[in-house]
């Protein structure tokens, strides 16, 4: 079995209490059946103590196979410090898999498995934002192998050389952002052609053809074409923003930042004054030097990475490619939000914040993946060659 992981996965280390925003808190952990018969036995058993047991018995809903929370959505095992009293009393080997694993994240294909970190805790945010250099992947081979019943190889194999090619793209810092964000969507829509149509034997032809100087001019005259229609790109930015409040809501705060967004940049303000507040915030991220484009890079690296290949599952190639690429820009549109907050200033610490918040309302809840792809389909229709 091929193991995949991102070259910054050693530099994770959890910071427990310390940490600035509890991953035991805000969601519904949901409880693994090795782990729910552990803690039944446990509630029976006199290893720890009466207090403890009684605690665990109440703690937990046991049909739903789900901690209990407070009102605050804390878990009930989360205690006044932000340690587990579970770990304390039980020790490590209690924790369920959903506690053990995060912030991992693991996509399974056959005799590949690949583990991310979730952009969802503070740390990882913190390590992939404040990092400069390309993100590389690295793999090691194992002796285990796995099978999967009707797993399409050859579809599987086709969305990594695809995904390769994407992430060189994405990395090549030689062409501005807007240009390599582009060429990415223009190739996912040309493969999800194909597939539909039984021709997935072809994408070779699609990755060679973005990749030629014709493909980058031709995304050239197109954001050209942007540029000269202020009206429309206002409008198409609004809709794709406004895609947001029909997510599942996770974190009251979160609804918060996306109604400051509106009020800010959409609510009451013309084409020419949204444009006049992006313009003045691309030339402050040049005059000061600020790392955005590095890390938004960073950002759809991620979500590519993450989530491309899973398409060999449903087919839906445009959908995972346009999910990261949506994912940057409704990013970009809270990051101008907060500078115009902020008396136009920015830190790294507010794009962490922004990008650990986006994350937790967006890939802890199946549900919201779903609609978050839908709305990534068809983001830049106008870049289809």
């Amino acid at each position: 079995m091929l193991i995949g992981r991102p070259d910054y996965y050693k530099e994770f280390s959890c910071t427990a209490d310390a940490c600035e925003d509890t991953c035991c808190a805000g969601w519904q952990i949901v409880i693994d059946r090795k782990s729910l018969g552990r803690y039944k036995k446990a509630v029976r058993s006199g290893k720890a103590s009466e207090e403890f047991r009684k605690k665990l018995k109440s703690g937990i809903q046991w049909r739903q196979g789900v901690f209990r929370q407070d009102r605050e959505k804390r878990c009930a095992f989360l205690n006044k410090e932000n340690l587990c009293d579970l770990y304390s009393n039980l020790g490590r080997g209690s924790l369920c898999r959903t506690c053990r694993r995060y912030p991992r994240h693991v996509e399974e294909f056959e005799n590949v498995r690949e583990i991310t970190l979730s952009l969802s805790c503070p740390e990882v945010a913190k390590i992939l934002m404040n990092r400069m250099e390309p993100v590389k992947f690295l793999s090691v081979e194992t002796e285990k192998e796995e099978e999967y019943e009707e797993f399409d190889l050859f579809f599987y194999s086709c969305l990594a050389d695809a995904r390769e090619v994407i992430l060189k793209i994405l990395q090549d810092r030689s062409k501005p952002l807007d240009i390599r964000q582009r060429l990415v969507y223009g190739i996912a829509h040309d493969m999800q052609k194909r597939a539909d149509r039984g021709r997935i034997f072809s994408c070779d032809e699609v990755l060679e053809k973005y990749q030629t100087p014709g493909a980058e001019e031709f995304v050239k005259r197109q954001l050209a074409l942007e540029e000269r229609d202020p009206e429309g790109t206002f409008e198409q930015k609004k809709t794709v923003f406004r895609r947001m409040f029909r997510l599942e809501l996770l974190k009251q705060e979160w609804d918060i930042l996306l109604l400051e967004t509106e009020q800010y940049l959409y609510l009451g303000h013309t084409a020419k004054e949204y444009h006049e507040i992006t313009k003045e915030f691309h030339a402050w991220i040049r005059e000061h030097g600020f790392p955005w484009e590095i890390q938004k890079e960073q950002i759809l690296v991620y979500f590519l990475y993450t989530y491309f290949c899973g398409a060999v599952y449903d087919g839906q190639i445009l959908s995972k490619a346009g999910m990261a690429l949506f994912s940057g820009e409704v990013l970009e549109e809270l990051l101008k939000t907060r500078w115009l907050k902020n008396d136009r200033m920015l830190t790294t610490e507010d794009v962490t914040d922004l990008v650990c918040r986006y994350s937790r309302e967006t890939e802890h809840s199946d549900e919201n993946l779903k609609r978050m792809e839908k709305s990534g389909r068809s983001i830049w229709k106008r870049y289809e060659m």
